[in-house]
């Protein structure tokens, strides 16, 4: 008990009288403001309070966080909470976890809400405004997780249809490219049967052409083998008229050979002869018919 009597004797010295006046003095002014709905001014003073005095109740500390959280600063509020979501005090534990799975539930963080508001249902089973918004985050999470499936099945749906209507798609770029392929074909196949016509054509009118090129080769030789025939024949009736006229004058053909002359040197000598008889003939024919000259006796 003297032990105990000296240590608190000594915490009161310690403890200055006007540092001690001022904190009360501007916690009351901070929570007069905080329940008037002064935020800035609660704010200026339990900021004060914590960082300049170094005041480390939790109860002011929860105080700062939530002054920031009704200014919907969560820059500022999330970390003045998260330290006293770990405390011993089953209260502020509660408490600042609540207000954190608030906060992440307006972020739509449903599943860490969630989990704020199961560790503060944790710390203070009797925390009735943690327990109705852990059904509530609960049940638009699986709302969510509902109409994430039902998206997922939508969109699936859609996927399926979208398959199908390509495939459909398909089938018909398919059946469009085969009739297209087979009209390319159709096409290659006309060209290339008027290409073999024409070629048929061409070589009908080749074959034609040598076809008449041989039967006029054929009738030239036929015609000149009949001249030819004709000429042995006409030769043949010569050789014998001449033959015939031999027989008849026996005696000329034996005078002819006996003066050494051929029949055909003998048949140009008759032919010179009988040119010159004809020219005589001529000559004196012409000169029978001058005109007399006046005067003169006929004779």
């Amino acid at each position: 008990m003297k032990t105990i009597s000296l240590i608190l004797g000594i915490l009161l010295l310690s403890i200055d009288p006007t540092k001690v006046s001022k904190i009360n003095t501007l916690k009351a002014e901070a929570k007069k403001a905080y329940l008037a709905g002064d935020m800035k001014t609660a704010i200026a003073k339990y900021k004060f309070l914590v960082d300049s005095l170094h005041v480390d109740e939790e109860e002011v500390r929860l105080n700062l966080a939530n002054a920031y959280f009704n200014q919907n600063d969560t820059t500022n509020s999330i970390p003045r909470y998260q330290p006293l979501s770990i405390s011993d005090n089953r209260k502020i534990n509660s408490l600042s976890n609540q207000q954190l799975g608030v906060i992440a539930n307006r972020q739509g963080k449903f599943e860490q809400a969630l989990n704020y508001f199961k560790q503060a249902l944790k710390a203070e089973p009797e925390n009735e405004q943690a327990r109705f918004n852990y059904e509530m985050v609960k049940k638009k999470l699986e709302e969510k997780k509902k109409q994430e499936q039902k998206n997922k099945d939508q969109n699936k749906d859609k996927k399926d249809d979208q398959k199908k209507d390509d495939k459909k798609d398909q089938n018909k770029d398919q059946k469009k490219d085969d009739k297209k392929d087979q009209k390319d074909q159709k096409d290659k196949k006309d060209q290339k049967d008027k290409k073999d016509e024409n070629k048929d054509k061409k070589d009908q009118d080749k074959k034609d052409q040598k076809d008449k090129q041989d039967q006029k080769k054929d009738q030239d030789q036929k015609d000149k083998k009949d001249k030819e025939q004709q000429e042995k024949e006409q030769q043949k009736k010569d050789q014998e008229q001449k033959d015939k006229k031999d027989e008849k004058n026996p005696n000329l053909s034996d005078k002819l050979k006996d003066m050494k002359i051929s029949e055909d040197k003998a048949r140009m000598i008759l032919e010179a002869m009988k040119n010159q008889e004809v020219q005589y003939l001529q000559q004196n024919k012409r000169k029978a018919t001058k005109p007399k000259s006046s005067g003169k006796p006929d004779w």
